[in-house]
C-alpha cells in the first residue's frame, strides 16, 4: 500500500490484523545486500562531500553500541559511510518498515515504536552486540531534529549503558540539517562532516553512575548546524531557503500571535503585526525593519518552547482538535480509522472516538508515559500530524482543519514531563 494512500478500515477488522513482531532478533546483513547497501550510501554521501572524522576509534573491535544524532535520512547513509566496511543492526521506527519489513530484516534492522518502554529492544541490543559481535545503531533523540540542534534524550539511555558494559561511540553529523531540514525536505548544496568518537570504554562504565553515563553522552551529543554554517561559512543561496519555516518558527516574537506566521522563498512574516524577517545565505534571521529578536534560529525556537512552559505553569495549556486517526499495526500500511477529538492538557493525551454504532476508541497517555512525541510535517500530503504509539499499535494523528501547531505540542510534552519529574 502505498503510504500516501488513505483506506478506510474499522477499527474491529484492524483489531484482527497481525502486529509487527518487535522481538524478533536481529539477524547480521545478508553478505549479497552489503553492496547494495553501500551502494545506495556512498552517492549521496560523495555528493554532500562528506568527511567523518574519527576519534580514538583506531583498535576497537568487536561489537560496540554507536549512537547517532538524527536530522534527515541521509544520517543512515552517513553512517554506512563511517563503519564501512562493517555492518550494523539499526534501529528503525516501524513507519520505515513499511512496504519493505522483509528487506529491513535481512538488512540486520530492528524494529521499534517509538517513546514506549521496550524490553525487548534492550535484548536486541545485547544480542547484536555480544551475539552477532555487530554495531548496535541508534538514533536515540527517537525523530529527526525540528532546528539541527539535539534533541531530548531519554534517561534510560545510562540505564542501558551500564547494563550492557560495551564500548559506546557516537557519531554526530554537522550539516544535515542544513541540507535537508525536517520542515522543507527539498534538498540544498551543503557540504558536510561527521565526528565519530569512542566516549566510553567498559571500565569507564564500570566506574560511573548511571547520571554520570547520561551526563557524558549528553555533553558528546551537542550539535548546531546553524553554529556550524556560520563558523564554517556556509552559503545556502536557493531562493527557497525559508519556505515552510513557519511550521517550527510559529509564533511571533513581535506581537506574540501564534497563528499568524507564513513564509515564501527567503521571508517569513507574521499576517497579525505585519513584521517581516529574512533569511541570509548564512541561516541567519534579519527583521526587515525594527529590532531583530532573534539572528539564531535556535534561539527563537527555544523562546517559543519558554512560552509554551509559561503555559503549563500558570495551568493555561491546553490544545483539543477534531483529528483523522490512522492505525499503524504492521508493515502493510496505513489505516484510517475514521475522526475523532484529541485533548492534549496538563494530564496527557485523551484520544476518544465514535468509530460506528457500537465501537468506541478511548486512548489516554498520561504525562509520565511520554517524554517526547513524534510530529510530522505535510505527512505525504496528508498534513501535518503526530502520534503516539501503545504496545501493539501506533496512532497517526492528523488535524482535520489544520488548527493547531504540532510543534507546540511537541514542546508541550517534553515540558510537562520535565516539570512531573522534577516534582516527583
Amino acid at each position: 500500500m502505498k503510504i500516501s494512500k488513505v483506506v478506510y478500515k474499522p477499527l474491529e477488522e484492524v483489531k484482527d490484523y497481525p502486529r509487527y513482531d518487535l522481538n524478533i532478533l536481529p539477524k547480521k546483513m545478508k553478505w549479497f545486500l552489503k553492496p547494495v547497501a553501500w551502494l545506495l550510501a556512498f552517492p549521496e554521501t560523495i555528493a554532500c562531500h562528506t568527511k567523518v572524522r574519527k576519534h580514538g576509534m583506531k583498535g576497537l573491535k568487536g561489537g560496540y553500541l554507536l549512537l547517532c544524532n538524527h536530522n534527515s535520512f541521509v544520517d543512515f547513509k552517513v553512517a554506512t559511510k563511517a563503519i564501512f566496511p562493517r555492518g550494523a543492526n539499526y534501529v528503525v521506527a516501524i513507519d520505515g518498515f513499511i512496504n519493505r519489513e522483509k528487506l529491513l530484516r535481512n538488512v540486520g534492522c530492528i524494529c521499534k515504536r517509538k517513546f514506549i518502554p521496550d524490553a525487548g529492544l534492550v535484548k536486541q541490543l545485547k544480542y547484536s552486540i555480544f551475539h552477532n559481535h555487530y554495531i548496535a545503531a541508534v538514533y536515540p533523540e527517537a525523530r529527526y531534529s525540528l532546528t539541527g540542534t539535539t534533541s531530548i534524550l531519554p534517561d534510560s539511555l545510562g540505564k542501558m549503558i551500564k547494563l550492557f558494559k560495551a564500548p559506546v561511540v557516537t557519531l554526530i553529523c554537522h550539516g544535515n540539517h542544513l541540507r535537508q531540514p525536517v520542515w522543507n525536505l527539498k534538498k540544498r548544496k551543503v557540504h558536510t562532516s561527521a565526528d565519530m568518537t569512542y566516549i566510553l570504554t567498559p571500565q569507564d562504565i564500570e566506574n560511573m553512575t548511571v547520571e554520570q553515563i547520561n551526563e557524558k553522552v549528553k555533553g558528546a551529543f551537542y550539535y548546531d548546524d546553524y553554529e556550524y554554517q556560520l563558523l564554517n561559512h556556509i552559503e545556502i543561496k536557493e531562493k527557497f531557503r525559508a519556505e515552510h519555516i513557519d511550521k517550527i518558527l510559529y509564533k511571533c516574537p513581535n506581537c506574540g500571535d501564534e497563528h499568524s506566521m507564513k513564509s515564501e522563498g527567503t521571508k517569513l512574516w507574521c499576517d497579525h503585526c505585519h513584521k517581516t524577517y529574512e533569511m541570509d545565505t548564512l541561516g541567519r534571521m534579519h527583521a526587515t525593519e525594527g529590532i531583530t529578536e532573534f539572528e539564531h534560529i535556535p534561539d527563537w525556537f527555544e523562546w517559543e518552547r519558554s512560552e509554551v512552559r509559561k503555559e503549563i505553569l500558570a495551568g493555561t495549556y491546553r490544545i483539543e482538535t477534531e483529528v483523522h486517526i490512522d492505525s499503524l499495526p504492521n508493515s502493510s500500511g496505513y489505516y484510517r480509522l475514521g475522526e475523532g477529538t484529541l485533548v492534549h492538557d496538563l494530564h496527557g493525551f485523551h484520544l476518544k472516538a465514535k468509530l460506528g454504532e457500537s465501537t468506541t476508541l478511548n486512548v489516554d497517555k498520561l504525562v509520565s508515559e511520554n517524554y517526547g512525541v513524534h510530529i510530522e510535517f505535510d505527512y505525504f500530503g496528508k498534513g501535518d500530524g503526530l502520534s503516539f504509539s501503545l504496545s501493539n499499535d501506533t496512532y497517526y494523528l492528523f488535524p482535520v482543519k489544520q488548527d493547531i501547531h504540532v510543534t507546540k505540542v511537541h514542546f508541550a510534552v517534553e515540558e510537562l514531563y520535565k516539570i512531573q519529574i522534577k516534582n516527583q
